[in-house]
């Protein structure tokens, strides 16, 4: 057995493994297990339960949001703690959100940080409010006079594509989707969940 990006050793409890539960709730869950060598090998840990309240307290303490997790106590006198992925993104430690990257912890970027914010939020970067707001659909209208039979792209056929709130206005999709917009190019559009 060898570390992964979902699976970290520890051979003891160090506050270096809090980084690691940052990552893990911040992006796709995954296990610590103390007690084990860099190399996969059992070194076990010297009173697994108290080591489980030790391993707690640091997590309850230290990382905020609070995480979702469990610890097990395993016959070899390894301790497990499995993270599972977060709902409530980012998840700091000493005010710095994480991720892994192969084998290693490391810090978010700004940009990684604006992302997990979103999730958090459940929204996506294409819902946020367009900076430009007059935006016209010439284009757009067009196509869907031919495909959809749509003679008029008007407020509520915007609101029927989730293009405009009465709310925030136009989004950014709706902008990508408009005559003119700011953006450089469209490496590719995703629609809905899966097309």
């Amino acid at each position: 057995m060898k570390e992964t990006k979902k699976l970290e050793f520890k051979e003891s409890i160090t506050n270096t493994f809090l980084k690691t539960v940052s990552a893990f709730s911040n992006y796709d869950g995954g296990k610590v297990i103390f007690g084990m060598r860099d190399d996969g090998t059992v070194a076990g840990i010297n009173n697994p339960a108290e080591a489980c309240l030790d391993i707690e307290n640091k997590i309850n303490e230290s990382i905020s949001p609070q995480p979702d997790y469990d610890l097990q106590v395993q016959p070899d006198d390894t301790v497990i703690l499995i993270v599972h992925k977060g709902k409530n993104k980012p998840y700091f430690y000493k005010s710095k959100a994480y991720k892994r990257n192969d084998t290693s912890t490391i810090e978010v970027d700004f940009t990684e940080l604006r992302h997990l914010i979103l999730q958090g939020a459940n929204k996506n970067f294409e819902e946020l409010p367009a900076a430009n707001q007059k935006l016209t659909f010439c284009a757009l209208e067009e196509k869907l006079k031919k495909i959809a039979e749509i003679n008029k792209v008007d407020e509520n056929i915007l609101k029927t594509l989730d293009l405009y709130s009465d709310e925030e206005g136009f989004n950014i999709a709706a902008e990508l989707l408009a005559d003119e917009n700011s953006f450089c190019g469209i490496d590719i559009g995703k629609f809905g969940e899966n097309i």
